[in-house]
């Protein structure tokens, strides 16, 4: 008994590893505050804002704002009627134009069609109105579009003739977006003036006709677009979006749409800055935000602008995503210590606190790897990723790599500032395999040893050479495809391949 107690006492002074003679090497990374490009996340840029020449009016072609930190996303905010100006008849070049040069990048794109928008007096193209769509025609003042009193048209959301005209569009825009990989969201903007579900000034629609109405766009969208990320603006709900919970809202949500607030930093005052947050705590536990505030330069004018304030809107609705609303230069320039310290919380953030790995393991051992993990962004990693480890040799090619599946760093807790915790885990897998020599059989491998031309294994088959190699961690998919970028200090992020240390392979 005394002599278990002693070895209880040993393993817990020194520790299993070197009880057993394990040496092991012990890497804590230096954590950096860089921006991070990742999936799922990051700052929009808005290349068009209901407008061609806003924001990209002054962007050089090919443009994809590396010099933005953390910024991912390239979001067209366009009017039907730009898009399909004669019916079947599209412009897709005003989107692949300046949209490829992101996709080349591995950057992502997103959108908003409209059918209401006060910039344009057929948002809703004409055509569709001669095909015989009911509507209404509005004024809108001079003070929103800076000359006399325009009159507007807006279709009747529910009108039969432009249900049909609508559905024949979004056909054709899922053949191209559906499902495709460079589409980060869409946002369902066919009802209400912006996209925004605004009927106020425009049909006046109450509440129950709104929520019925917006029923039938949403669901006419999964239709189209059951692949991708759809989002839905928190405006549809009008006054109970300062609630909880809001019947339009629990609806998109059972449908797995996701969220946006297109008002944040619009009032004056603190209970005006944004209502919406209640309603953000159904989604983004699963689902990413997606938080817009208002026009920047037009927020300045009004002194309705306090930048600070979106370090907590982003804490309030655990927002991935953040608008860059206005021309990127001088926002950047006016705000860059307070989008530094927003890149730090926006959507996930993955650290590596520490990874613990043997010296050295014979081949095809079985090997055990400790890291420790925490998330100190808002959100969590929605996609997931599972840690891969790889070793490459002495010209930096890789070798050997096996991935552990039984971490997914989507479940890493997300937690106030500062407050993170350190999550342990270990993965177990093995760098190569020993192999029985092949049987010799006398029709193929004999006459191939006589001639000279079968190679001498020795007393195995190896599928890695024994020697020295480097050990590099990514997080990605299941197949070790990295996918994931990490804050560590002296590693070359491009590639997503982090190097922890060197280990030997022993025969």
């Amino acid at each position: 008994m005394q002599k278990i107690l002693g070895i209880l006492i040993c393993i817990l002074l020194i520790g299993p590893d070197l009880l057993f003679g394990e040496e092991r090497t012990v890497y804590k990374p230096q954590i950096t505050r860089e921006a991070l490009i990742n999936p799922g996340m990051g700052w929009m840029y808005y290349q068009y804002s209901s407008r061609l020449w806003a924001y990209g009016g002054l962007q050089k072609p090919g443009d994809t704002l590396d010099w933005f930190p953390g910024c991912s996303t390239i979001y067209f905010r366009l009017p039907w009627c730009y898009l399909e100006p004669e019916e079947g008849k599209f412009r897709w070049d005003l989107i692949d134009t300046w949209a490829q040069p992101w996709i080349q990048k591995g950057k992502k794109i997103a959108f908003r069609v409209m059918a209401s928008d006060p910039r344009t007096v057929y948002t809703t193209p004409k055509w569709v109105r001669d095909a015989g769509a009911k509507g209404i025609d509005y004024p809108w003042s001079k003070t929103d579009l800076g000359s006399t009193e325009t009159m507007l048209w807006e279709p009747r959301f529910d009108d039969p003739v432009f249900l049909k005209k609508l559905d024949n569009f979004l056909a054709a825009f899922a053949r191209r977006y559906n499902g495709n990989p460079n589409v980060a969201f869409i946002d369902i903007g066919s009802f209400g003036i912006y996209g925004e579900g605004h009927t106020g000034r425009s049909s006046k629609l109450n509440q129950e006709e709104t929520n019925r109405i917006c029923k039938i766009h949403i669901d006419l969208h999964k239709k189209h677009f059951p692949d991708t990320l759809l989002c839905i603006s928190d405006d549809i709900a009008g006054e109970e979006r300062r609630k909880d919970h809001a019947e339009i809202i629990d609806y998109a949500f059972s449908q797995g749409i996701t969220l946006r607030d297109d008002s944040i930093l619009c009032g004056v005052g603190p209970k005006n800055e944004w209502f919406s947050q209640g309603l953000a705590k159904q989604f983004w536990p699963t689902l990413p935000v997606i938080v817009e505030h208002g026009h920047y330069i037009r927020r300045v004018y009004k002194k309705q602008w306090t930048p600070e304030r979106l370090i907590q809107a982003v804490e309030d609705y655990h927002a991935s995503y953040l608008s860059i609303h206005d021309w990127p230069e001088p926002y950047l320039k006016n705000h860059r210590a307070i989008i530094d310290k927003i890149n730090l919380r926006l959507g996930y953030r993955l650290e590596l606190r520490e990874a613990d790995f043997p010296k050295s393991v014979k081949l095809g051992e079985e090997v055990r790897i400790k890291t420790k993990w925490a998330n100190v962004g808002v959100a969590p990693c929605y996609q997931g990723g599972y840690p891969s480890f790889t070793l490459k040799d002495e010209k930096g090619r890789p070798v050997w790599c096996f991935t552990d599946e039984s971490f997914n760093v989507r479940d890493l807790p997300v937690a106030d500032p500062g407050k993170a915790p350190a999550v342990a885990h270990q993965s177990f897998g093995a760098f190569g395999l020993v192999l029985p020599i092949p049987t010799i059989n006398e029709g193929v491998i004999l006459p191939m040893k006589e001639l000279g031309l079968y190679p001498d294994f020795g007393e195995n088959v190896p599928t890695l050479k024994p020697g020295q190699y480097t050990l590099y961690l990514s997080v990605g998919k299941p197949d070790g495809t990295p996918q994931i970028a990490l804050p560590i200090e002296g590693q070359q992020g491009d590639s997503r391949y982090y190097r922890l240390g060197s280990i030997t392979i022993k025969p």
